[in-house]
């Protein structure tokens, strides 16, 4: 008996020991970087300001005075919203005119009517009478438009880029008052050099990096390159189109640098420590996504270079790669990313 009470003992300290509750394991910290260093590209970067992808000119299609003025510059407007007003006085004026015109000619010819059925007048009579009054209701339709054409309204969402006219002025026809870039997509406008204007495509990769937020790349691409230079500076206007879902919050008019991926495919570059193998044997890195989780994903390199490799396909600007710990992580692992100051970075931040 005496000889099972310490087995028995063991056994209990065991069963304690197997209860107790372990502490969660601490998320592993990793280096991360952005593809696409700025350093790796400094010659190919372009200055440039952010536009609207569609930025349309707002005019009336009537003359007048222009007496009223509902918005301004900034203010975001909604479709159909009226944003500004000539006089209507000359203009209803004249739709009243055509509608009374209308009206007399309309019984004129109901009275025409009668007397070619009772055969007091003649069909030719009759069919001269009914042209008069379609002349005289398409004159008083002509009229009730031109009537409208005093309200200008916006044709989408959007916002009001610029204002080009004041209240109390005459404007013409045509003559534009607000630019209005509407809401969706956003783009840079570049100027590409003469001299190298064949290394350029639409369709073209491209990283935009904001002078308000040094460091923060986001994807785009060439959306397209005028077919003649300016004049003046030499240079193919080009607008470079933002890509993914952060390009909504750029804000309009603000300074910008683009870098141009070469004809290749190899703007975008990453550290040679991030290429690992997958279990197939084939070349990957681990991207970390928005919720702080490492996933491997299968990429197609270039050809490797002195410290760094170009990325063909598999990542995109702005994404976030492990560049060092690679080797030591697994598939949906939680780690705490760190820049190279050991600086925690944020991967989901907008």
């Amino acid at each position: 008996m005496r000889d099972a009470l310490p087995v028995l003992a063991m056994a209990l300290a065991l069963v304690g020991c197997g209860g107790a509750t372990q502490a969660p394991e601490a998320a592993r910290k990793v280096l991360v970087v952005q593809p696409g260093a700025a350093a790796d590209m400094a010659a190919e970067a372009f200055a440039g300001e952010v536009h609207a992808h569609q930025e349309s000119a707002l005019a009336f299609r009537v003359g007048g005075n222009l007496s009223k003025r509902f918005v301004d510059a900034g203010q975001p407007v909604k479709q159909g919203q009226v944003l500004a007003e000539l006089d209507p006085g000359d203009a209803q004026l004249q739709a009243s005119a055509a509608q009374a015109d209308m009206a007399r000619l309309g019984g004129d010819l109901e009275r025409y009517r009668k007397l070619l059925a009772q055969k007091l007048v003649s069909q030719s009579a009759f069919d001269a009478q009914q042209a008069a009054y379609r002349a005289a209701r398409a004159q008083y339709e002509l009229a009730r438009n031109q009537s409208a054409y005093t309200r200008l309204r916006a044709p989408r969402d959007g916002v009001i880029a610029a204002r080009q006219a004041e209240a109390g002025q005459v404007v013409a026809a045509g003559q534009p008052i607000f630019l209005l870039a509407a809401d969706g997509g956003r783009e840079v406008a570049i100027g590409l050099p003469e001299a190298r204007i064949r290394d350029f495509r639409t369709g073209q990769s491209a990283i935009v990096e904001l002078w308000s937020a040094p460091g923060r790349r986001l994807p785009g691409h060439i959306r397209e390159i005028a077919a003649a230079a300016d004049p003046q500076t030499r240079t193919y206007a080009a607008r470079v189109a933002l890509d993914g879902a952060l390009a909504a919050e750029v804000g309009l008019g603000q300074s910008a640098r683009v870098f141009v991926a070469d004809a290749a495919g190899g703007g975008l570059r990453l550290p040679l420590a991030a290429v690992q193998r997958d279990d197939g044997g084939a070349t990957a890195v681990w991207v970390v996504d928005a919720a702080g989780t490492a996933r491997q994903r299968a990429v197609k390199l270039g050809g490797y270079g002195e410290d760094s490799v170009p990325v063909l396909d598999g990542v995109k600007a702005g994404e976030w790669v492990v560049a060092a710990g690679g080797h030591l992580l697994r598939e949906g692992e939680k780690v705490a990313p760190v820049d190279r100051r050991n600086r925690p970075v944020a991967v989901g931040a907008r």
